[in-house]
Protein backbone atom coordinates (compact mmCIF):
# COMPACT_ATOMS: atom_id res chain seq x y z
CA UNK A 1 0.00 0.00 0.00
CA UNK A 2 1.90 3.48 -1.35
CA UNK A 3 0.23 6.84 -0.21
CA UNK A 4 1.50 9.95 -1.23
CA UNK A 5 2.56 12.29 1.36
CA UNK A 6 -0.08 15.09 -0.12
CA UNK A 7 -3.40 12.53 0.13
CA UNK A 8 -1.91 10.92 3.69
CA UNK A 9 -1.48 14.90 5.13
CA UNK A 10 -5.10 15.33 4.05
CA UNK A 11 -6.40 12.24 5.86
CA UNK A 12 -4.62 13.13 8.87
CA UNK A 13 -5.87 16.50 9.39
CA UNK A 14 -9.79 15.30 9.58
CA UNK A 15 -8.63 12.66 11.02
CA UNK A 16 -7.28 14.66 14.43
CA UNK A 17 -10.58 16.29 14.92
CA UNK A 18 -12.04 12.43 14.99
CA UNK A 19 -9.09 11.24 17.85
CA UNK A 20 -9.75 14.68 19.74
CA UNK A 21 -13.48 13.59 19.97
CA UNK A 22 -13.03 10.03 20.95
CA UNK A 23 -10.38 10.71 23.51
CA UNK A 24 -12.07 13.04 25.20
CA UNK A 25 -15.39 10.38 25.30
CA UNK A 26 -12.98 8.18 26.29
CA UNK A 27 -11.75 10.37 29.64
CA UNK A 28 -15.51 10.47 30.26
CA UNK A 29 -16.23 6.80 29.51
CA UNK A 30 -13.27 5.57 31.64
CA UNK A 31 -14.92 7.27 34.67
CA UNK A 32 -18.08 5.50 34.41
CA UNK A 33 -19.12 2.50 37.33
CA UNK A 34 -19.33 -0.61 35.74
CA UNK A 35 -23.15 -0.64 36.34
CA UNK A 36 -23.33 2.81 34.23
CA UNK A 37 -21.11 1.02 31.37
CA UNK A 38 -22.88 -2.46 31.45
CA UNK A 39 -26.29 -0.37 30.93
CA UNK A 40 -24.69 1.23 28.09
CA UNK A 41 -23.55 -2.43 26.33
CA UNK A 42 -27.20 -3.74 27.28
CA UNK A 43 -28.69 -1.08 25.12
CA UNK A 44 -26.10 -1.61 22.90
CA UNK A 45 -26.65 -4.96 22.05
CA UNK A 46 -30.90 -3.69 22.18
CA UNK A 47 -29.94 -1.17 19.29
CA UNK A 48 -28.19 -4.25 17.46
CA UNK A 49 -31.40 -6.34 17.52
CA UNK A 50 -33.53 -3.31 16.47
CA UNK A 51 -31.45 -3.00 13.70
CA UNK A 52 -30.78 -6.79 12.79
CA UNK A 53 -32.55 -6.26 9.10
CA UNK A 54 -30.91 -3.62 8.17
CA UNK A 55 -27.63 -4.79 9.46
CA UNK A 56 -28.06 -8.37 7.77
CA UNK A 57 -29.13 -6.77 4.11
CA UNK A 58 -26.20 -4.26 4.65
CA UNK A 59 -23.97 -7.33 4.78
CA UNK A 60 -25.69 -9.53 2.11
CA UNK A 61 -25.05 -6.05 0.04
CA UNK A 62 -21.18 -6.44 0.66
CA UNK A 63 -21.43 -9.86 -0.14
CA UNK A 64 -22.85 -9.50 -3.43
CA UNK A 65 -20.20 -6.73 -3.98
CA UNK A 66 -17.02 -8.75 -2.54
CA UNK A 67 -18.53 -11.60 -5.15
CA UNK A 68 -18.18 -9.86 -8.28
CA UNK A 69 -14.93 -8.59 -7.29
CA UNK A 70 -13.29 -12.10 -6.79
CA UNK A 71 -12.51 -11.12 -3.10
CA UNK A 72 -10.59 -14.05 -2.05
CA UNK A 73 -12.19 -16.97 -0.52
CA UNK A 74 -10.55 -16.31 3.11
CA UNK A 75 -11.55 -13.02 2.98
CA UNK A 76 -15.11 -14.01 2.00
CA UNK A 77 -15.69 -16.21 4.58
CA UNK A 78 -15.21 -14.14 6.86
CA UNK A 79 -17.22 -11.37 5.81
CA UNK A 80 -20.39 -13.22 5.72
CA UNK A 81 -23.25 -11.98 9.03
CA UNK A 82 -26.02 -13.84 8.28
CA UNK A 83 -28.82 -13.84 11.00
CA UNK A 84 -27.32 -16.71 13.07
CA UNK A 85 -24.12 -15.53 12.91
CA UNK A 86 -25.25 -11.80 13.85
CA UNK A 87 -27.49 -12.98 16.65
CA UNK A 88 -24.39 -15.25 18.50
CA UNK A 89 -22.51 -11.83 18.33
CA UNK A 90 -25.11 -9.85 20.12
CA UNK A 91 -25.20 -12.66 22.73
CA UNK A 92 -21.34 -12.19 22.94
CA UNK A 93 -21.49 -8.63 23.47
CA UNK A 94 -24.47 -8.97 26.47
CA UNK A 95 -21.60 -11.88 27.92
CA UNK A 96 -18.94 -9.08 28.24
CA UNK A 97 -21.79 -7.42 30.09
CA UNK A 98 -21.70 -9.93 32.55
CA UNK A 99 -17.58 -9.66 33.26
CA UNK A 100 -15.98 -8.69 35.92
CA UNK A 101 -15.29 -4.79 35.44
CA UNK A 102 -11.23 -4.86 34.58
CA UNK A 103 -10.82 -1.01 36.04
CA UNK A 104 -10.19 0.25 39.36
CA UNK A 105 -8.53 -3.44 40.53
CA UNK A 106 -5.98 -2.57 43.13
CA UNK A 107 -2.75 -4.89 42.31
CA UNK A 108 -0.59 -3.67 45.09
CA UNK A 109 -1.33 -2.32 48.21
CA UNK A 110 1.52 -1.09 50.22
CA UNK A 111 2.70 1.04 52.94
CA UNK A 112 6.18 2.60 52.40
CA UNK A 113 5.87 4.13 55.98
CA UNK A 114 3.78 5.20 58.32
CA UNK A 115 1.15 7.44 56.66
CA UNK A 116 2.83 6.95 53.33
CA UNK A 117 0.92 4.38 51.01
CA UNK A 118 0.85 3.24 47.56
CA UNK A 119 -1.35 1.80 45.13
CA UNK A 120 -1.55 0.19 41.67
CA UNK A 121 -4.54 0.44 40.38
CA UNK A 122 -5.48 -0.78 36.81
CA UNK A 123 -7.07 1.98 34.48
CA UNK A 124 -8.32 2.07 30.22
CA UNK A 125 -5.64 2.26 27.83
CA UNK A 126 -7.34 5.41 26.41
CA UNK A 127 -8.47 5.06 22.16
CA UNK A 128 -7.86 1.99 20.27
CA UNK A 129 -7.25 2.03 16.71
CA UNK A 130 -8.45 -1.39 15.54
CA UNK A 131 -8.08 -2.06 11.66
CA UNK A 132 -9.61 -5.68 10.03
CA UNK A 133 -10.08 -7.00 6.88
CA UNK A 134 -13.70 -8.40 6.03
CA UNK A 135 -14.71 -9.54 9.82
CA UNK A 136 -17.97 -7.34 10.35
CA UNK A 137 -18.70 -8.78 13.68
CA UNK A 138 -15.44 -7.76 15.48
CA UNK A 139 -17.03 -4.50 15.19
CA UNK A 140 -19.48 -5.72 17.69
CA UNK A 141 -16.77 -7.87 19.73
CA UNK A 142 -13.99 -4.90 19.70
CA UNK A 143 -17.13 -2.44 20.82
CA UNK A 144 -18.32 -4.50 23.94
CA UNK A 145 -14.65 -4.90 25.02
CA UNK A 146 -14.03 -1.10 24.79
CA UNK A 147 -16.85 0.30 26.32
CA UNK A 148 -16.25 -2.32 29.25
CA UNK A 149 -13.14 -1.61 29.82
CA UNK A 150 -13.85 2.49 29.78
CA UNK A 151 -11.81 2.93 26.06
CA UNK A 152 -12.66 4.71 23.22
CA UNK A 153 -12.09 3.47 19.61
CA UNK A 154 -11.54 4.09 16.40
CA UNK A 155 -12.34 1.07 13.51
CA UNK A 156 -11.03 1.29 10.04
CA UNK A 157 -12.73 -2.20 8.28
CA UNK A 158 -11.89 -3.20 4.81
CA UNK A 159 -14.02 -1.68 1.89
CA UNK A 160 -15.19 -4.90 1.31
CA UNK A 161 -17.52 -4.59 4.49
CA UNK A 162 -17.99 -1.14 4.80
CA UNK A 163 -22.22 -1.39 4.27
CA UNK A 164 -22.08 -3.93 7.00
CA UNK A 165 -19.97 -1.84 9.53
CA UNK A 166 -21.72 1.56 8.94
CA UNK A 167 -24.93 -0.43 9.51
CA UNK A 168 -23.20 -2.07 12.96
CA UNK A 169 -21.31 1.42 14.24
CA UNK A 170 -24.39 3.19 13.37
CA UNK A 171 -26.42 0.80 15.81
CA UNK A 172 -24.05 0.51 18.27
CA UNK A 173 -23.94 4.82 18.29
CA UNK A 174 -27.56 4.60 18.80
CA UNK A 175 -27.25 2.74 21.86
CA UNK A 176 -24.64 4.76 23.44
CA UNK A 177 -27.24 7.54 22.76
CA UNK A 178 -29.93 5.86 24.64
CA UNK A 179 -27.48 5.06 28.04
CA UNK A 180 -26.82 9.13 27.48
CA UNK A 181 -22.81 7.70 26.32
CA UNK A 182 -21.37 10.13 24.23
CA UNK A 183 -21.49 8.32 20.95
CA UNK A 184 -17.80 9.61 19.77
CA UNK A 185 -16.67 7.04 21.87
CA UNK A 186 -17.04 4.54 19.17
CA UNK A 187 -16.03 5.99 15.67
CA UNK A 188 -15.78 4.28 12.36
CA UNK A 189 -13.17 5.22 9.47
CA UNK A 190 -14.26 4.05 5.93
CA UNK A 191 -11.35 5.23 3.52
CA UNK A 192 -8.12 4.04 2.26
CA UNK A 193 -6.25 6.84 2.72
CA UNK A 194 -7.90 6.86 6.39
CA UNK A 195 -5.81 3.79 7.33
CA UNK A 196 -2.37 5.49 6.69
CA UNK A 197 -3.13 7.99 8.68
CA UNK A 198 -4.59 6.79 11.28
CA UNK A 199 -1.41 4.69 12.05
CA UNK A 200 0.53 8.15 12.00
CA UNK A 201 -1.07 9.47 15.31
CA UNK A 202 0.65 8.98 17.78
CA UNK A 203 -0.38 10.99 20.78
CA UNK A 204 -4.31 10.41 19.92
CA UNK A 205 -4.05 6.41 19.77
CA UNK A 206 -2.49 4.53 22.44
CA UNK A 207 -2.44 0.79 20.95
CA UNK A 208 -3.28 -0.50 17.16
CA UNK A 209 -4.97 -3.64 17.02
CA UNK A 210 -4.84 -5.27 13.19
CA UNK A 211 -7.10 -8.28 12.37
CA UNK A 212 -6.39 -9.48 8.69
CA UNK A 213 -4.18 -11.06 6.13
CA UNK A 214 -0.13 -11.51 7.03
CA UNK A 215 0.98 -8.89 4.41
CA UNK A 216 -1.56 -6.46 6.05
CA UNK A 217 -0.85 -6.89 9.68
CA UNK A 218 3.22 -6.50 8.59
CA UNK A 219 2.13 -3.57 6.88
CA UNK A 220 0.60 -2.28 10.02
CA UNK A 221 3.47 -3.14 12.50
CA UNK A 222 6.05 -1.78 10.05
CA UNK A 223 4.35 1.96 9.46
CA UNK A 224 3.36 3.13 12.90
CA UNK A 225 5.22 4.42 16.44
CA UNK A 226 2.12 3.44 18.40
CA UNK A 227 1.71 -0.10 19.72
CA UNK A 228 0.66 -2.93 17.90
CA UNK A 229 -0.98 -5.96 19.10
CA UNK A 230 -1.63 -8.95 16.94
CA UNK A 231 -0.09 -11.62 14.95
CA UNK A 232 1.30 -11.65 11.73
CA UNK A 233 0.61 -15.42 11.11
CA UNK A 234 -1.51 -18.05 12.33
CA UNK A 235 0.69 -21.18 11.26
CA UNK A 236 -0.86 -24.36 13.70
CA UNK A 237 0.06 -27.58 13.38
CA UNK A 238 -1.15 -30.84 15.21
CA UNK A 239 1.29 -33.40 16.09
CA UNK A 240 -0.21 -36.92 16.07
CA UNK A 241 1.98 -39.09 18.24
CA UNK A 242 2.73 -43.01 18.43
CA UNK A 243 0.88 -43.15 21.08
CA UNK A 244 -2.15 -41.46 19.80
CA UNK A 245 -5.90 -42.73 20.04
CA UNK A 246 -5.88 -42.74 15.65
CA UNK A 247 -9.96 -42.32 15.68
CA UNK A 248 -9.70 -39.54 18.45
CA UNK A 249 -6.84 -37.62 16.42
CA UNK A 250 -9.13 -38.03 12.99
CA UNK A 251 -11.59 -36.27 14.69
CA UNK A 252 -9.55 -33.07 16.39
CA UNK A 253 -8.00 -33.06 12.67
CA UNK A 254 -10.88 -32.56 10.95
CA UNK A 255 -11.90 -29.93 13.33
CA UNK A 256 -9.09 -28.16 13.69
CA UNK A 257 -8.69 -28.20 9.33
CA UNK A 258 -12.09 -28.01 8.61
CA UNK A 259 -13.99 -25.65 10.77
CA UNK A 260 -13.49 -22.54 9.68
CA UNK A 261 -10.66 -23.00 7.45
CA UNK A 262 -9.79 -19.13 7.06
CA UNK A 263 -9.51 -18.81 11.08
CA UNK A 264 -6.00 -18.42 12.19
CA UNK A 265 -6.25 -20.78 14.65
CA UNK A 266 -7.14 -23.76 11.91
CA UNK A 267 -4.26 -26.08 11.63
CA UNK A 268 -1.81 -25.82 8.06
CA UNK A 269 0.34 -28.40 8.86
CA UNK A 270 -0.19 -32.18 9.99
CA UNK A 271 3.07 -34.08 11.91
CA UNK A 272 2.79 -37.81 12.22
CA UNK A 273 5.19 -40.32 13.93
CA UNK A 274 6.41 -42.49 11.64
CA UNK A 275 5.22 -45.79 14.10
CA UNK A 276 1.55 -44.70 13.51
CA UNK A 277 2.08 -43.48 9.73
CA UNK A 278 1.11 -46.58 8.12
CA UNK A 279 -1.86 -46.65 10.24
CA UNK A 280 -3.00 -43.32 10.91
CA UNK A 281 -1.96 -41.87 7.20
CA UNK A 282 -4.67 -43.74 4.89
CA UNK A 283 -7.51 -42.74 7.58
CA UNK A 284 -6.78 -39.28 7.59
CA UNK A 285 -6.50 -39.00 3.97
CA UNK A 286 -9.82 -40.75 3.71
CA UNK A 287 -11.65 -38.53 6.33
CA UNK A 288 -9.92 -35.54 4.99
CA UNK A 289 -10.38 -35.94 1.47
CA UNK A 290 -13.96 -36.40 2.48
CA UNK A 291 -14.33 -33.22 3.58
CA UNK A 292 -12.75 -31.58 0.61
CA UNK A 293 -9.57 -30.99 2.17
CA UNK A 294 -6.40 -30.74 -0.36
CA UNK A 295 -3.56 -32.88 0.91
CA UNK A 296 0.03 -32.49 0.23
CA UNK A 297 2.79 -34.55 1.81
CA UNK A 298 6.66 -35.05 2.40
CA UNK A 299 8.79 -37.66 0.69
CA UNK A 300 7.49 -40.31 3.74
CA UNK A 301 4.19 -39.18 3.33
CA UNK A 302 3.86 -40.26 -0.20
CA UNK A 303 5.07 -43.76 0.60
CA UNK A 304 2.09 -44.31 2.52
CA UNK A 305 -0.23 -42.32 0.43
CA UNK A 306 1.52 -42.51 -3.27
CA UNK A 307 -1.19 -39.56 -4.86
CA UNK A 308 -0.58 -36.76 -1.89
CA UNK A 309 0.75 -33.86 -3.99
CA UNK A 310 4.56 -33.17 -3.09
CA UNK A 311 5.07 -30.77 -0.29
CA UNK A 312 7.98 -28.49 -0.68
CA UNK A 313 9.99 -26.28 1.83
CA UNK A 314 7.25 -23.27 1.13
CA UNK A 315 4.24 -24.99 2.53
CA UNK A 316 6.21 -25.49 5.75
CA UNK A 317 6.26 -22.00 5.86
CA UNK A 318 2.52 -21.20 4.83
CA UNK A 319 -0.80 -19.78 6.03
CA UNK A 320 -3.31 -21.45 3.79
CA UNK A 321 -6.39 -19.79 4.96
CA UNK A 322 -8.10 -22.99 3.31
CA UNK A 323 -9.02 -26.10 2.73
CA UNK A 324 -5.14 -27.39 2.11
CA UNK A 325 -2.94 -29.52 4.52
CA UNK A 326 0.46 -29.93 4.55
CA UNK A 327 1.59 -33.72 6.08
CA UNK A 328 4.82 -34.48 7.43
CA UNK A 329 6.23 -37.66 8.91
CA UNK A 330 8.71 -37.13 11.98
CA UNK A 331 10.20 -39.97 13.86
CA UNK A 332 10.10 -38.74 17.11
CA UNK A 333 8.00 -36.25 19.29
CA UNK A 334 11.73 -33.99 19.36
CA UNK A 335 11.45 -33.85 15.36
CA UNK A 336 8.01 -32.32 16.21
CA UNK A 337 8.68 -30.00 18.69
CA UNK A 338 11.76 -28.59 16.63
CA UNK A 339 9.60 -28.77 13.39
CA UNK A 340 7.40 -26.35 15.16
CA UNK A 341 9.35 -23.99 16.74
CA UNK A 342 11.00 -23.73 13.70
CA UNK A 343 7.92 -22.83 11.19
CA UNK A 344 5.22 -22.45 13.48
CA UNK A 345 3.81 -18.48 14.22
CA UNK A 346 3.49 -19.16 18.12
CA UNK A 347 -0.16 -19.40 17.49
CA UNK A 348 -1.67 -22.39 18.79
CA UNK A 349 -0.32 -25.70 18.94
CA UNK A 350 -1.66 -29.32 19.45
CA UNK A 351 -0.35 -33.01 20.22
CA UNK A 352 -2.77 -36.07 20.05
CA UNK A 353 -1.61 -38.91 22.65
CA UNK A 354 -2.14 -41.19 25.49
CA UNK A 355 1.32 -40.95 27.03
CA UNK A 356 0.76 -37.92 29.49
CA UNK A 357 4.68 -37.46 29.93
CA UNK A 358 4.85 -36.89 25.96
CA UNK A 359 2.11 -34.56 26.18
CA UNK A 360 3.88 -32.60 29.06
CA UNK A 361 7.12 -32.78 27.32
CA UNK A 362 5.97 -31.27 24.08
CA UNK A 363 3.86 -29.13 26.33
CA UNK A 364 6.97 -27.91 28.24
CA UNK A 365 9.05 -27.20 24.79
CA UNK A 366 6.74 -26.09 21.98
CA UNK A 367 7.13 -22.05 22.60
CA UNK A 368 3.52 -20.98 21.25
CA UNK A 369 0.69 -18.49 23.15
CA UNK A 370 -1.68 -22.14 23.18
CA UNK A 371 -0.46 -25.49 23.58
CA UNK A 372 -3.24 -28.19 23.65
CA UNK A 373 -3.31 -31.99 24.47
CA UNK A 374 -6.00 -34.23 22.61
CA UNK A 375 -8.50 -31.22 21.74
CA UNK A 376 -8.59 -28.87 18.52
CA UNK A 377 -6.49 -26.01 17.88
CA UNK A 378 -9.70 -24.44 17.16
CA UNK A 379 -10.53 -23.40 20.93
CA UNK A 380 -8.07 -20.63 20.72
CA UNK A 381 -10.84 -17.66 20.87
CA UNK A 382 -11.38 -15.65 23.19
CA UNK A 383 -15.39 -16.59 23.48
CA UNK A 384 -14.85 -20.04 24.01
CA UNK A 385 -11.88 -19.39 27.25
CA UNK A 386 -14.78 -17.66 28.49
CA UNK A 387 -13.31 -13.82 28.24
CA UNK A 388 -17.02 -12.87 26.48
CA UNK A 389 -15.26 -11.75 23.01
CA UNK A 390 -11.73 -11.07 22.24
CA UNK A 391 -10.00 -7.91 20.20
CA UNK A 392 -7.75 -10.39 18.83
CA UNK A 393 -4.83 -12.82 19.20
CA UNK A 394 -1.14 -11.88 20.27
CA UNK A 395 1.51 -14.18 20.07
CA UNK A 396 4.11 -12.10 20.83
CA UNK A 397 6.22 -12.86 23.91
CA UNK A 398 5.37 -9.96 26.15
CA UNK A 399 2.14 -9.90 27.97
CA UNK A 400 -1.07 -10.00 27.05
CA UNK A 401 -0.60 -13.48 24.82
CA UNK A 402 -3.06 -15.28 23.32
CA UNK A 403 -6.74 -14.11 23.07
CA UNK A 404 -6.70 -11.11 23.70
CA UNK A 405 -9.87 -10.13 26.21
CA UNK A 406 -10.47 -6.76 28.80
CA UNK A 407 -7.42 -8.00 30.67
CA UNK A 408 -5.49 -6.81 27.54
CA UNK A 409 -7.42 -3.45 27.14
CA UNK A 410 -6.13 -2.07 30.31
CA UNK A 411 -2.65 -0.82 32.12
CA UNK A 412 -2.45 0.61 35.72
CA UNK A 413 -0.77 3.45 37.59
CA UNK A 414 0.65 4.50 41.04
CA UNK A 415 -1.06 6.23 43.25
CA UNK A 416 0.92 7.35 46.27
CA UNK A 417 -0.53 9.72 49.38
CA UNK A 418 1.29 10.95 52.17
CA UNK A 419 1.24 13.53 54.80
CA UNK A 420 4.22 15.67 53.50
CA UNK A 421 6.55 12.73 53.37
CA UNK A 422 10.03 13.66 50.99
CA UNK A 423 12.74 11.36 49.79
CA UNK A 424 15.60 12.50 51.78
CA UNK A 425 13.95 11.34 55.27
CA UNK A 426 14.96 8.00 53.28
CA UNK A 427 18.32 8.73 52.01
CA UNK A 428 22.03 9.35 53.90
CA UNK A 429 23.77 8.32 56.66
CA UNK A 430 20.59 8.52 58.72
CA UNK A 431 18.40 6.86 56.43
CA UNK A 432 14.91 5.93 57.77
CA UNK A 433 14.18 2.73 56.40
CA UNK A 434 10.91 1.71 55.03
CA UNK A 435 8.43 -0.24 56.37
CA UNK A 436 7.38 -1.94 52.84
CA UNK A 437 4.13 -3.22 54.74
CA UNK A 438 1.26 -5.30 52.32
CA UNK A 439 -2.31 -4.02 53.37
CA UNK A 440 -5.28 -5.78 53.27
Amino acid sequence: MTISPLAQNAATQPLLAIAQATRQAAQTLASLSAEAKNRAIEAVATALEANADRIVAANQADCEAALADNLAKPLYGRLKLDGVKLAGAIAGVRDVARLSDPVGTVQIHRELDEGLVLKRLTVPLGVLGVIFESRPDAVMQISALAIKSGNGVILKGGKEAVRSCTALVEAIKQGLEHADIDPAAVQLLTTREETRALLDLEGYVDLIIPRGSNAFVRFVQENTRIPVLGHADGICHLYIDSEADVEQAIAIALDAKTAYPSACNAIETLLIHQDIAAQGLPMLATALRAAQVDLRGDRQARQIVPDLIPATEEDWATEYSDLILAIKVVDSVEEAIAHINTYGSRHTEAIATRNPATAAHFMDRVDAAGVYHNCSTRFADGFRYGFGAEVGISTQKMPPRGPVGLEGLVTYKYQLVGAGHVSTTYSGSDAKPFTHRDLA
